[in-house]
């Protein structure tokens, strides 16, 4: 019997949208306070997934969702390297 592969579905904290897993990027708070980009998945800490599109992480931004749901403030320049791995991948 052939069965399907069951895809894991995740919901971008920006727009609200579930998809698949390989399409959004991880941001990861540590322990220690420390925030970073999780591209393996598999860091330890509290995640938070974006879609991986200009306008979701702009949005992220002007709203400050990702620093509400990492309860830790953001520097700008995480967004500017979330925006250039993007411009990376198209």
């Amino acid at each position: 019997m052939n069965q399907k592969k069951k895809v894991p579905l995740r919901k971008c904290v920006a727009t609200g949208e579930m998809k698949p897993k390989k399409e959004l990027v991880r941001i990861v708070r540590s322990k220690e306070g420390d925030v970073s980009i999780d591209l393996t998945g598999k860091k330890s800490g509290r995640g938070a997934y974006l879609s991986k599109d200009k306008e979701a992480i702009l949005l992220a931004k002007k709203k400050n969702t990702l620093s509400n749901h990492l309860q830790v403030s953001i520097n700008d320049s995480l967004y500017e390297e979330l925006l250039e791995l993007i411009e990376k991948e198209n």
